[in-house]
């Protein structure tokens, strides 16, 4: 008798904290932690800056401003959009050099950030003339990798989240519909040459498409199909209601959302490599930050079933906070690369943290609407 209400007394706690969701997930606790990853970030941004890959328009920094301007829109003060706009302001709101190359816009997205607190015209002038100079000038390169000029269109996954974004966003902003229009034929060529319709994940590019893993599994890059996911949350939230083929993005993201879903680990990351966690047996967190956030955005806007999807976000989110150094690093992300490689729980690198940011303002803006 007294083990069947023990039983009962079980099963009404677990049913109501199913119910719950966010049980184990406080607002406190999420400004708490995303504060200390925020802070460490900043502090260690100069340390990087003589690098050409981290210089302040490249994407690498580019990422990470859009997670900070994400964070930003949460604190009390405008301290962190401050320290965003005086970075900006510096580069003369300019995107990097390449007038085609997908990276070199990326840093556009956190100046349409910014124009959406300030409404400075000033803060989109380079971005409109860049992106007015591609729309008339469109390049007719091979989407093939290795081919002639392919880096003037978005030929490998990673791209796009880089401009086509940038593109959904100032259609938003502008209500001109040849941003959308642009980006609609660049992006699902793309997707049509690197989606697997039947593993429903994105190869990195074309040089993927023949290549197996050692247990001979196709190669599916970590962070190359993290980079798909948030590219998608993004494009979504931009496009009207009405937009045309609005369902056809929405589609693709669930498609792909209940495939990552399905490849969580126990401890609740996921890994360089989708399909061999066997050779990469450690976790990546750039990659489960910004399927974290795909999950949390999807959630929250009814795009997935929260009963489903709610444990794997949570036991996601669970995993990179406790990827967190005391002193607020995030570890093990991946090197710069374009395929699966070693992670160690010292890595970092500041995508990892603009990932962790916008997983983070997601779950956040998710439970104070609870």
């Amino acid at each position: 008798m007294r083990l069947r209400y023990v039983c009962l007394l079980f099963c009404i706690f677990f049913v109501g904290y199913m119910k719950a969701g966010n049980t184990k997930i406080s607002p406190d606790s999420l400004m708490s932690v995303m504060k200390r990853v925020a802070d460490w970030q900043i502090a260690d941004y100069p340390r990087h800056l003589h690098k050409w890959t981290h210089t302040p328009v490249m994407w690498t920094n580019g990422v990470m401003y859009i997670g900070m301007a994400e964070w930003a829109s949460l604190w009390k003060d405008d301290s962190y959009f401050e320290w965003l706009k005086k970075i900006a302001a510096k580069e003369r709101w300019h995107p990097a050099k390449g007038m085609y190359f997908a990276d070199d816009i990326c840093v556009s997205q956190l100046y349409c950030q910014l124009y959406e607190k300030y409404k400075d015209p000033v803060m989109l002038q380079p971005t409109e003339a860049r992106l007015e100079w591609v729309m008339n000038h469109p390049s007719k390169a091979e989407l093939t990798y290795e081919s002639p000029h392919s880096h003037d269109r978005w030929c490998w996954c990673d791209a796009l989240f880089m401009a086509p974004t940038v593109y959904a966003r100032m259609g938003k902003i502008t209500g001109d519909i040849r941003y959308w229009n642009f980006m609609e034929k660049e992006f699902w060529e793309t997707v049509e040459l690197l989606y697997d319709r039947k593993e429903n994940l994105f190869y990195r590019d074309t040089r993927y498409l023949s290549m197996r893993e050692k247990n001979g599994a196709p190669v599916f890059w970590g962070r190359g199909n993290g980079w798909v996911a948030g590219a998608l949350a993004v494009i979504i939230d931009q496009l009207p209601e009405n937009y045309p083929t609005r369902l056809k993005y929405i589609t693709l993201y669930q498609q792909l959302m209940k495939r990552v879903a399905g490849l969580q680990d126990d401890e609740g990351y996921w890994h360089a490599s989708m399909l061999d966690t066997e050779t990469y047996r450690m976790p990546e967190t750039s990659s489960t930050a910004f399927f974290v956030y795909g999950l949390a955005w999807g959630i929250r806007r009814g795009y997935l079933p929260e009963k489903k999807y709610f444990p794997i976000m949570e036991k996601g989110w669970s995993a990179l906070v406790r990827a967190v150094h005391p002193d607020g690093k995030l570890g093990w992300v991946q090197a710069i690369g374009s395929d699966p490689q070693r992670v160690s729980a010292d890595m970092t690198e500041v995508y990892g943290t603009g990932a962790f940011l916008l997983a983070g303002t997601e779950i956040y803006r998710m439970v104070m609407e609870k």
